[in-house]
């Protein structure tokens, strides 16, 4: 495929977050028992390490919610 050709794909931001959130459960799904030694708020990511060296990353679902105003 030549450079000129690519075509950018329209990708719905509700179905990649929702991708991303099932992706983190599946993730923290794995890590009962194990011991965060650090968690890193990055630019675009949020990075957890855990005690024996591994480092989790988790994308797209990051924000803020506010509860509604009285």
């Amino acid at each position: 495929m030549d450079k000129d050709d690519v075509q950018l794909m329209e990708i719905e931001p509700e179905a990649l977050r929702a991708a991303e959130f099932m992706q983190a459960a599946e993730v923290l799904a794995t890590m009962p028992g194990k011991r965060i030694t650090a968690a890193r708020l990055e630019e675009t990511r949020i990075a957890i390490e855990t005690e024996d060296g591994t480092v989790y990353f988790f994308y797209g679902f990051m924000g803020e919610e506010k509860p509604p105003a009285s």
